[in-house]
């Protein structure tokens, strides 16, 4: 029975997840209708429940901004100032009394007039009249004396403009060479310039003018009929309509409403998940390391969807929710894997744009990920299951399309890109799983097969040192994944954990029978309580080489468990043979343990003990691979060894039986093969 701590623990992080996705949930309330412009509606008849406006589009109100932005009319402001010091300056340096001397009267007097036109005109930077220009500005307001008026651009002069004109507008019989001794150039400066905060503020006041709405639907109006195609006129009304819907409910007691039954919600549908993985996969709800996996992809997906959707960052089709039964597929079996999909596709439907079709696209999805994932064994597997799903969603879609629209032209074909995305995205899947498989300290099939390879460093070592340990492993892996291929045991993983359960033995080969050469055998010279700590030391020793090679814990697993706590009898049996009156001290022969926890790591212990065994029959007879199979699996269960396995006696007795069909094969006889007669001439 699970501990109440562990119960407590696997409801508050329940709890946790659900508050998390009701927190990023769209905080509008939900508008119960779902349209596209240009489908059927597919509700009954939709009448305006009160007045309102029809909102333009956020496109529409753009547009309009945009075209007031490109006729706007810049304010510029005009300084009168600059004229009259000019003009006052030009005098100072001619003299009235010079000026009648030199007969230069005419000159000043056209310098003036031009400069009094030209500086009413308006002087302005070079950089800002070529400016106005690149803008095909024709026309600006200028604000003299706190008035503006329009001016033409074109009427506008700049400092070179002027001079120019200064010197090309002479009367006869004026001169431009004597004109040029007065230097007109001097007395001309920019009088003119933008007010960029006139500007501004006048800019956004016409901003703030554009009209929002096109017109008002009164209450009891008829909006739409089922069947009816939803045009743009319609959209707009319904957009509106869902527009006031989603403001009147953003209240603070409103919001306080519609998140208290988003959580009610959410955490409803988390506790059918929980009473699911309590009922059928109880090492999932009660072990912390796998709720927290299972409600981290729920609560991934579900925080992906809500920030796509309430954002509108992009469609919600891109994100690839079949990799959360791959992963989960990967880890654990196919029923949680389809189940955890299930509950992540129907969370993320409160917020899809279309529920219905989003739905059913996802569980179709997940179901082609169990079929296709049923045994997980190459890598090439993960890239076919993705290019089913993105088959899978192109034909749900495409038909689904044609059974609402019936018509070829009204399927939307830019979801079929959305779906290529999601594909390159599921591509990914190799290398998530790889990620978690470390975040996790879990074990992938895959991570098993490469392992159970006899070129990685660690079993070439033991084929090379230790040849008889390494061809007992190998026996032993065939009897162990056989068994558990019988009874619905991980057989990979009891394979891998087969080949590497005896690599402690590599560090002194020569103390164990089957790495034996003649009749050499060190055990012959040692007492047999040092050749029994000899033999239990391997175990450890293995564990040390497994975790410096970074195998996984499940591995290590079987190195640890595959002798319990059972005893070295053949030392065990000799020193109470030899010494029958003196007392024995049991730990020096006993295993440190512990013993078989689960179906994998029990099969091997039998495995192990039933093949080194069948080396010293000296007939393999059905009768006595029989006796030899229950003598030594009884033994073990008489010894508690098997009492932590949940194992029950008719799988024990299927795999008694595995065992003995597959010794018969290993040992039986071949027939011997006539040597030729040669024929004598």
């Amino acid at each position: 029975m699970k501990s109440k701590k562990s119960t407590v623990q696997s409801i508050v992080y329940f709890g946790i997840t659900a508050m998390l996705i009701a927190y990023f949930f769209p905080r509008e309330g939900k508008f119960r209708y779902q349209f596209y412009e240009g489908k059927p509606w597919r509700y009954g008849l939709l009448t305006a429940p009160n007045d309102f406006p029809i909102y333009k589009t956020d496109e529409e109100v753009k547009a309009e901004k945009d075209s007031i932005k490109r006729k706007f009319e810049p304010y510029f402001r005009l300084d009168t100032n600059v004229k009259t010091e000019q003009i006052e300056k030009l005098r100072a340096n001619h003299s009235a009394a010079a000026v009648r001397e030199t007969g230069d009267t005419p000159y000043l007097k056209y310098i003036e007039c031009e400069l009094e036109q030209i500086y009413d005109g308006g002087i302005l930077p070079a950089q800002q009249l070529e400016n106005l220009k690149k803008d095909h500005v024709e026309q600006v307001y200028v604000l003299e004396n706190n008035m503006a008026g329009p001016r033409r651009t074109e009427n506008f002069h700049t400092a070179k403009s002027a001079y120019d004109r200064l010197l090309n507008s002479l009367p006869p019989p004026l001169e431009a060479a004597h004109l040029m001794s007065f230097h007109v150039g001097d007395y001309l400066a920019d009088n003119a310039g933008e007010d960029r905060e006139m500007s501004e503020k006048m800019l956004n006041g016409q901003l703030k003018n554009v009209a929002l709405s096109t017109g008002m639907v009164q209450a009891g109006e008829r909006i739409v009929d089922r069947g009816e195609v939803v045009d743009h006129k319609t959209y707009n009304m319904l957009r509106s309509l869902k527009i006031i819907h989603e403001s009147r409910s953003a209240g603070d007691r409103q919001l306080g409403l519609i998140w208290t039954g988003q959580f009610i919600l959410v955490f409803g549908i988390l506790f059918c998940c929980g009473l699911y993985m309590a009922t059928f996969c109880p090492e999932l709800f009660f072990r912390r390391r796998n709720a927290i996996f299972i409600l981290l992809c729920l609560l991934v997906f579900c925080l992906l969807s809500e920030v796509c959707v309430k954002h509108d960052l992009f469609n919600l089709y891109i994100l690839p929710f079949a990799i959360v039964p791959i992963v989960v597929r990967t880890f654990f079996d196919s029923h949680t894997a389809l189940f955890t999909h299930l509950v992540t596709v129907l969370l993320c439907s409160l917020v899809a744009p279309f529920p219905h079709e989003f739905l059913l696209l996802q569980i179709l999805a997940g179901i082609v990920v169990v079929f296709s994932l049923k045994e997980l064994s190459q890598r090439s597997q993960l890239i076919r299951c993705s290019i089913f799903i993105f088959m899978t969603y192109t034909l749900g879609y495409l038909s689904l399309s044609l059974y609402q629209e019936g018509d070829l032209g009204k399927i939307r074909w830019i979801v079929l890109l959305f779906f290529g995305i999601n594909l390159i995205l599921l591509l990914f899947s190799y290398t998530l799983v790889y990620i978690l498989e470390k975040l996790f300290g879990y074990t992938s099939p895959i991570t098993l097969i490469e392992l159970s390879n006899i070129n990685t460093p660690l079993l070439k070592k033991l084929s090379e040192t230790c040849p008889g340990t390494f061809q007992h492993s190998l026996q032993v892996s065939i009897l162990a994944s056989a068994a558990g291929s019988e009874i619905g045991a991980d057989t990979q993983l009891v394979r891998t954990g087969a080949l590497y359960h005896d690599i402690g033995k590599m560090e002194h080969p020569v103390f164990f029978t089957e790495n034996q050469k003649g009749d050499a055998n060190p055990h012959r010279n040692l007492p047999f309580e040092k050749s029994a700590q000899i033999i239990i030391r391997h175990v450890a020793e293995g564990i040390k080489l497994a975790e410096k090679a970074s195998l996984p814990k499940a591995v290590v697993d079987f190195i640890r468990t595959h002798h319990g706590t059972g005893k070295t009898k053949y030392f065990y049996h000799s020193f109470r043979n030899a010494f029958p009156d003196t007392p024995v001290d049991e730990s020096q022969f006993t295993y440190p343990g512990p013993n078989p926890f689960s179906k994998e790591t029990a099969i091997l212990m039998m495995a192990d003990s039933v093949e080194a065994a069948s080396r010293s029959l000296n007939e393999y007879t059905d009768e006595k691979l029989c006796m030899l199979v229950d003598r030594i699996i009884d033994g073990q269960m008489a010894d508690g060894l098997l009492k932590n396995a949940p194992l029950t006696f008719h799988e024990i007795e299927v795999i008694k039986t595995t065992f003995v069909e597959k010794l018969k094969t290993m040992y039986h006889t071949r027939i011997s093969y006539p040597d030729l007669i040669t024929e004598r001439t």
